[in-house]
């Protein structure tokens, strides 16, 4: 079974058994939220729809986003990512993994944003069924 791996560099610190997941966080200047919706795959993480409330510095709103019901909603061809890479500082707070309805901060499983790890890597792994 794949699942999803946190960690840096390969070195796995967390493994979740997700197939699907919403990446969410809250840009850090204008605070909007952003989300993507990710299934886990062997080749690695696909990038289904976003959403975004608005634009932020750096951010912008890509040309085929549909706005309805209070979110801009997109979709982006990207071939499967393996890894993700996320920049996590304490001045920036912290991403949220969504699943099975409801968000955590990825700090539940890695501890909160430090300086000295400014990155966090998530990929697609294979779940060992005997742990």
């Amino acid at each position: 079974m794949m699942g999803l791996c946190l960690g840096l560099t390969g070195v796995v610190w967390a493994m979740l058994p997700l197939r699907e997941f919403t990446l969410a966080w809250n840009h850090t200047v204008e605070k909007i939220r952003w989300e993507e919706d990710y299934r886990v795959t062997a080749d690695g993480l696909l990038l289904g729809q976003a959403r975004v409330k608005g634009s932020g510095a750096g951010m912008e709103i890509p040309e085929n986003a549909v706005w309805g019901n209070g979110v801009w909603r997109y979709r982006r061809a990207l071939p499967p990512l393996q890894p993700l890479r996320l920049a996590r500082t304490p001045e920036a707070g912290d991403y949220q993994l969504c699943f099975a309805s409801a968000c955590h901060a990825l700090g539940e499983w890695l501890g909160p944003p430090q300086s000295s790890h400014p990155f966090v890597e998530l990929w697609s792994c294979r779940m060992d069924p005997s742990r």
